[in-house]
Formats: structure tokens, C-alpha cells, sequence
């Protein structure tokens, strides 16, 4: 594997940070922390350059490309803390239905995903736990399809998105439904970070028909299901990785200006020391991050174990880069009027989202056998 961008993915990098430096300063984000402003217009510009079908096929209407390219939009969207629905359709919704849809729902639903007609998300978080092996609720056979009962946690644009996703659990093995969120009673979170919204939803009574069946609940779910969680996860974790690295760059440019004792504050040998490692802690972070993208694009059998590295690993370097961030930027940093704080919610919240670095060591102990 060649974790360097090619030309061509060098340049998508470059033209989407590009567009983003246009569509979404800080001052579009400032909007939405504190009037609550609709991002409209940012999802309408990606709608416009076709990257919501990124990685769909392109007998679906997509562009036909893959994780990697998936992946360094998430990045960059991470970097300038964008808020979109982009995460939850492109990297949640989107993977799903391929993964899990029949031949008919795909060539519908993608096919609408791609020309920017339908957003969609994931409901699968249960008792702040996004793994499998986790999920509580039910889907019941009826006359005309299935009944559906519990409650999805932190739902990633639960409050928004058109249809969604939702994974239940019956005797014969997990199930997933394709639901529109109308139906549903939605119940908003209040979060962290409000460019990353969040719901409750829950399913009590809902009914599905049986066309709106994604994945007959049986034991072969759970492997296809896991597939798109890989992808979710991994698109996520790149996403924090790109928030991460503008946090380091912030601090950075901070510690070359900021004076004290007639000093730059970078000249002080402590604080490169802590700089240095805040950068050693992104190159890792993005490094397995590229590496999880690149086993998921070739589909890898290692693509699993990858996922959980790289979002232990993004965990592990937030952690730090937060922390140091914070606090190298002086009192500065903990303003409200200072943008850093955009940064260090997204990070936060890019950690707990689809499971924590302890979440994803567990998680890779057992798949490695380390652990019952």
C-alpha cells in the first residue's frame, strides 16, 4: 500500500480545501453556534460539485470512486469544522444501503443520494455504545411487514436527515430498516457541537412495510452491516484527524507570535518539545487513517482491525492536541471570541461518535483474539 497521495487525490485535497476556505469560514460556523443558522447553502455547493456521490457507482448515478477519495473530503470538512450533511449521508447513509440494500433499493435511494435529492443517516447507538453486539431493539413480524420498538442514541443529524437507517435485533440475528424520519419521534440532543446535531429516536410502534426492508434480520447481517460501519468509522476518525491537525496548526502559528520576555513562546524549549509531540501524535493519527481508508478501498481482509486502529489512534491524539492546544494558546483560548474552541468541540465530538479509543481497544483486543 502507498500511504502518499496520488496526483490526482493531491489535487481533490487541494481543490476541496479550496472551496471550503470560500463556502465555510469561521464566520459561517460562528452563525451557527450562536443564531443557530441552517447550512443550506454549503450542502447546496457540494450538491453542485458532485460530492455527495463521491463513492457511490457510478451505474447508481455516482462518480464511482472509493474510500480514499471519500476520505479526504471528510478530512478537509474536519479541518474547517463544516457544517453539513455530509458525514451522516455520504459516510454513514450511503455505505449502508450498498452494503445492505437490494438491487432495486440501491438503484433507487443512491441514486437520489448522488443527485443531492435525499440525505440519510444511521441509527445504531444504544446505551452510548455504537457496537453490534449492543443493540437492544426489536423488529417484530406483522401482517404487512415488521414493527419496530426501542430507542437509537445519538443519532447524527437524527433531527434532519430525510430517511434513516435503523438496526434492530431479532432471535434470528440483527435486521436493517429503511425509515423515514417523520415517522419517527424525534427528540433533539443538545450538544457539544452544534455543527455536528444530534437526536434521540424512538422506534415505539413504528411499521414498516416490507419493501422498506433493507436487511431480512438473519445471522449473515451482521458481516455486511459490519462492512458499512467500517466505513462510517473510518470516514469519521479522518474527519477528527483533520480537525486535529488545524488545532496543531493554530497552536503553532499562536506559539510564533505570541511574546513573552521579549520571546516568541515557540522559542522556548519546553514548548517544542509539546509541539513536537502534538505533530508526531497527528502524523500517526492521519497515517493509520490513510492505511484504513486505502484497506477499505482495496476491501482488505485487515480492514476491520484497520478501522479500529485508526479511530483508537485519532482518540488517543485529540486527547493530547486538545489539551496542549487549549492551553498553549494561554487565556486566550478558553474565549469564546477566539475560534479555537470550534475546533476542540469538533474534536470532542469526533471522538465519542461511533466509539472512543477505549471503545475501539476493546474492540481490537477481541478481533485479535487477546481478549473473551
Amino acid at each position: 500500500m502507498d500511504l502518499e497521495l496520488s496526483e490526482e487525490e493531491a489535487e481533490l485535497q487541494a481543490n476541496v480545501r479550496d472551496v471550503l476556505a470560500g463556502i465555510c469560514p469561521p464566520s459561517v460556523v460562528r452563525a451557527v453556534y450562536e443564531e443557530a443558522a441552517e447550512p443550506t447553502a454549503i450542502w447546496q455547493k457540494m450538491v453542485e460539485l458532485y460530492w455527495p456521490a463521491i463513492a457511490i457507482d457510478e451505474a447508481h448515478g455516482g462518480l464511482g470512486l472509493g474510500a480514499v477519495e471519500l476520505a479526504i473530503v471528510a478530512e478537509q470538512l474536519g479541518r474547517a469544522t463544516v457544517p453539513s450533511p455530509f458525514l451522516a449521508t455520504a459516510t454513514q447513509f450511503a455505505p449502508a444501503i450498498a452494503e445492505l440494500g437490494s438491487d432495486a433499493q440501491r438503484a433507487d435511494v443512491l441514486a437520489r443520494v448522488a443527485a443531492g435529492e435525499l440525505t440519510g443517516t444511521v441509527a445504531l447507538a444504544e446505551q452510548a455504545r455504537w457496537d453490534l453486539a449492543a443493540v437492544r431493539a426489536t423488529a417484530t413480524p406483522s401482517a404487512g411487514g415488521w414493527v419496530l420498538a426501542g430507542t437509537k442514541e445519538a443519532v447524527l443529524d437524527g433531527s434532519s436527515a430525510d430517511e434513516v437507517v435503523v438496526i434492530t435485533r431479532t432471535p434470528e440475528g440483527l435486521g436493517a430498516f429503511l425509515v423515514e424520519r417523520s415517522r419517527l419521534d424525534v427528540r433533539s440532543r443538545l450538544v457539544l457541537d452544534p455543527t455536528m446535531p444530534m437526536a434521540d429516536l424512538v422506534l415505539d410502534g413504528v411499521e414498516v412495510a416490507a419493501d422498506r426492508v433493507l436487511a431480512e434480520p438473519g445471522p449473515d447481517v451482521e458481516a455486511r452491516l459490519g462492512r458499512a460501519v467500517e466505513v462510517a468509522t473510518v470516514a469519521l476518525a479522518t474527519a477528527t484527524a483533520g480537525t486535529c491537525r488545524a488545532i496543531f496548526e493554530a497552536t503553532l502559528e499562536y506559539a510564533k507570535v505570541r511574546e513573552q520576555y521579549g520571546r516568541p513562546i515557540g522559542s522556548f524549549q519546553a514548548l517544542k518539545h509539546r509541539l513536537a509531540d502534538m505533530y508526531l501524535s497527528v502524523e500517526r493519527a492521519s497515517s493509520l487513517c490513510w492505511f484504513a481508508a486505502l484497506t477499505i478501498a482495496e476491501d482488505d481482509p485487515r480492514r476491520a482491525e484497520a478501522a479500529h486502529l485508526a479511530k483508537a489512534a485519532v482518540g488517543e491524539c485529540q486527547r493530547l492536541v486538545v489539551g496542549e492546544g487549549l492551553q498553549l494558546h494561554g487565556g486566550i483560548g478558553y474565549t469564546w471570541e477566539h475560534d479555537l474552541h470550534f475546533l476542540l468541540k469538533r474534536a470532542k465530538t469526533g471522538d465519542a461518535l461511533f466509539g472512543n479509543a477505549v471503545a475501539h481497544r476493546s474492540a481490537l483486543a477481541v478481533l485479535l483474539g487477546l481478549a473473551a
